[in-house]
């Protein structure tokens, strides 16, 4: 298949973001990818598994998580737990170590694709404390003194929300993109990969009054492209007429969020 990345079926991507991906592939350099929520981030990772026709393994990032969990984990309290029962193997320190999502990348015996997942939501240090191991592509167990080496360079796919700025050091060993919000014609097309057989009025009536609430200056939560899927696919179930969409606004909900907001739309969209 190649090492080019092309929109999926699933997945419209927009030339320039197909370009970023590409040349971040040709420069063996990890991709960040930041937008607001919504704007399908996650998804571009799995879209560029499948169109290379790789493995995905996803390192989904919490506040808590610490750099050294994405290479490996010593589980000393299964060790002893099973030093207590005289389990066999015990002195085999080896059979405790757990690769984590990293190191799982680094063994593979195919290249695959690493998503790590809203890397702004760990503490500062932690983009910080991967850099040597992007870089250099390998780690070292110090409990069993192997080094894990990538036997393939994973293609990396880092997503942030910007909650936090990141590291200068770490910006500069990646490319960076930033997914705009679609515009109306890519989202049609993003709507269409979902609902083919959406009737044609009912989506430009519903696109019109997404845009409109979202254009409001005063809302504090601004609907996203999974929300505005969800309502077309609400508005289709419940039989809406495309024409009384703006008038009645139903079910709002699944677009926004907030209380305030719905204030807020319900006062401004007339």
């Amino acid at each position: 298949m190649g090492n080019t990345f092309n929109s999926t079926n699933e997945y419209v991507a927009s030339e320039e973001l197909m370009a970023s991906v590409n040349v971040a592939i040709a420069l063996q350099k990890p991709l960040l990818i930041k937008g607001e929520p919504g704007t399908g981030k996650t998804m571009l990772a799995e879209a560029v598994a499948k169109s290379l026709g790789k493995k995905l393994i996803i390192w989904n990032i919490k506040s808590t998580t610490k750099a050294q969990e994405g290479l490996y984990v010593y589980d000393t309290i299964q060790r002893l737990y099973d030093g207590q029962f005289g389990e066999e193997g015990v002195d085999d320190i080896a059979r405790y170590i757990k690769l984590g999502k990293l190191g799982e990348a680094f063994d593979s015996d195919e290249q695959v694709i690493l998503l790590i997942d809203e890397i702004d939501k760990a503490d500062l240090e932690f983009p910080n404390d991967l850099l040597w191991e992007l870089d250099q592509m390998e780690f070292y167990i110090h409990e069993t003194h192997r080094t894990v080496k990538a036997k393939h360079r994973p293609i990396v796919i880092i997503t942030s929300n910007a909650e936090k700025e990141l590291p200068d050091a770490f910006l500069r060993r990646c490319i960076f993109h930033y997914i705009d919000f679609p515009n109306q014609e890519l989202m049609e097309e993003i709507v269409k990969v979902h609902y083919p057989n959406v009737e044609e009025n009912l989506m430009k009536q519903a696109m019109q009054v997404f845009y409109d609430i979202r254009s409001l200056r005063d809302m504090r939560k601004k609907p996203s492209t999974s929300e505005l899927i969800d309502w077309i696919n609400a508005l289709q179930i419940g039989g809406i007429p495309a024409n009384t969409l703006r008038a009645n606004l139903p079910f709002l909900g699944v677009v926004v969020k907030k209380d305030e907001d719905l204030e807020t739309v319900r006062k401004e969209i007339k």
